[in-house]
Formats: structure tokens, C-alpha cells, sequence
């Protein structure tokens, strides 16, 4: 793949587009048509500063003719980037496997406001593996195991245990007592995009999403669950458990459902108290099984 020969920068993959019909005949207007957000003027500069190429890795130019299917890699840029003050750790790394203890606040992939402060980016720089590909994803706010793919010969391997369901989840939640439930408790709904466009919302129809639920402390106030996700819808715990009448303690989004949820600066001493703290499997190259569990732990107290 042409991926392949496109090096990062400073430690930081390069993103791609495919450029669709009917594209202008310049590289600057091309770029300028697909992203007015960004303005002309800063393609203009990205493009003089080598910033994005050719399929073969090689610098463009404003004025380089581009024609409909062509691949483009850019590096992104985020002036003023948030920083994120908090590391990720490695559990295991080999050949083809790294698993990442993620902390909260740390995006998983490079996504609006932020590029170089994600664990993909580092993580990338720090084992100097620029073919680093994140398995499956969980969100910003939550901490806990990710699982990548290091080596692109043996990607789909490991993406199809995520697609068929071979591989088991378990998280842990801190949130208030559910005792009108009898535990374990099965919960099934619709998840569809909400509004805004960021959050998920349970609505009408048959069921895509299947979460089981279970209780491993009593607090007065507070209860520790164990939740183990069927399926992997985006917000998935998060919805499931605030349509139950149990929030996730300082869920930013979801604790509050008839508020509306807004974007919002991080709030570093209440992080959202969710941790992905397994992962098991069996290994889809030599058949053993493999196990791994998260060193971090939920801060909250439940008296």
C-alpha cells in the first residue's frame, strides 16, 4: 500500500484523502474545496512547509496538478493544542500486539482539537512504530486497556476479533445504587446519533446494543459495577447506564440526560469513573489464550 512510504512527523502518522470527482485541478484548491474550515491561506502555508503529499511520500506543491482518486497525505496541525498531562503505559508490546494503559482525558486517535496529544501519536514515538493502528477505541473520558496492531501483516487477524465478537470486555464503573434491578441485569435498547452530534440517545425500534451489568461493592451512596459490553456502540456503558437511573459518576455528557450536553473544557480533578479493565481473548495466530488487566484504578469513594 502507498501508505506505507509516508514517514511521520515528529512521532505524528499522516492523514489521508482520496480526492472525489470533480475535484478543482490544483492541489491548494483541492484541499481548499474539501476543507473551508481550515482556509485557504493555511493549506497555503502547510504546502510550502512540505506538509502534504504524493501517494510515493513526495512533497506537493500549491500549483501540483491533481486529478479525481488521488491520494493526499497531510499532516494535521491544531494551534494551541490542549495539553494532556497524563501518561499512558505500556502492559505488553511484541511483534504484532501492543496493549496501552490509556488514562483518562487522552484521546485515543487524532481528532479535532487534538493531534499530538493522543496515545496513538505517542505511543508511536515512543516505540518508534509509525504502523501503530488502534484495535478498537474508548472514549476520551474514559481510562483503562487499549489493544493495537503493530504489525500490518497481521492486522485483520486481530480486527476480525473484534467484528466476530471473539474477544471479551470487561469494564468498571463507580455510579449510584440500581437496587429496583435484580443483578446480573441484561440491558438492550436502540443507540442512534443524539443531538449534538457527539452523544448517543436510546430511542424506538429493535435493539442494537446489549450490556451486561453486575455489582461488586455496595456503598451508602455510591455502588462499584462491573459492566461487560455485548456489542460496541459508541457511549454504549455511558447511555445504558444513565437510562437505568444510575449515571456514571462525573460523566460530563450523560449524568444530567435533560440537560443539554455541550463541549466543555476538561476538569482534570473529576474524571469519568469508567475503566477498561480486561481484555481476553484467544490468540488468532497461535491459539492460546491471552489475558490482560488494567493497573489503574477509580479514585471514587463509595461512602
Amino acid at each position: 500500500m502507498d501508505d506505507m512510504r509516508i514517514p511521520t512527523r515528529d512521532g505524528l502518522p499522516a492523514s489521508t484523502i482520496t480526492l472525489p470527482t470533480g475535484c478543482p485541478p490544483t492541489v491548494l484548491a483541492a484541499l481548499d474545496a474539501q476543507f473551508p474550515q481550515i482556509g485557504r491561506e493555511v493549506w497555503a502555508v502547510r504546502l510550502s512547509g512540505g506538509a502534504v503529499l504524493d501517494a510515493d511520500g513526495h512533497a506537493l506543491s500549491a500549483d501540483s496538478t491533481c486529478r479525481p482518486g488521488m491520494r493526499l497525505h497531510y499532516y494535521r496541525e491544531v494551534p494551541h493544542e490542549p495539553e494532556i498531562p497524563f501518561a499512558a503505559t505500556v502492559v505488553h508490546a511484541d511483534a504484532h500486539l501492543v496493549v496501552a494503559d490509556k488514562p483518562h482525558f487522552l484521546p485515543v486517535m487524532p481528532a479535532g482539537r487534538h493531534v499530538r496529544h493522543t496515545l496513538l501519536t505517542r505511543l508511536a514515538a515512543q516505540l518508534d512504530n509509525p504502523h501503530l493502528v488502534p484495535l478498537h477505541r474508548i472514549d476520551r473520558d474514559t481510562a483503562g486497556l487499549v489493544l493495537l496492531s503493530a504489525n500490518p501483516d497481521t492486522r485483520a487477524a486481530y480486527q476480525a476479533l473484534f467484528r466476530e465478537r471473539r474477544i471479551s470486555k470487561r469494564y468498571e464503573a463507580i455510579a449510584p445504587p440500581l437496587p429496583q434491578h435484580t443483578m446480573p441485569f441484561h440491558h438492550s435498547s436502540r443507540l442512534e446519533p443524539g443531538e449534538p452530534f457527539f452523544t448517543m440517545r436510546e430511542c424506538a425500534g429493535p435493539a442494537n446494543s446489549e450490556t451486561r451489568i453486575e455489582v461488586v461493592e455496595r456503598g451508602a451512596a455510591l455502588w462499584r459495577y462491573q459492566l461487560e459490553p455485548v456489542t460496541g456502540r459508541k457511549h454504549q456503558l455511558r447511555v445504558h447506564m444513565a437510562a437505568l437511573g444510575g449515571p456514571i459518576l462525573h460523566d460530563p455528557l450523560y449524568a444530567t440526560p435533560h440537560a443539554p450536553a455541550t463541549a466543555r473544557d476538561d476538569d482534570f480533578g473529576r474524571p469519568l469513573q469508567l475503566l477498561a479493565a480486561r481484555l481476553a481473548f484467544t490468540d488468532p495466530l497461535d491459539g492460546r489464550p491471552r489475558s490482560f488487566s488494567t493497573a489503574l484504578r477509580l479514585t471514587a469513594v463509595l461512602d
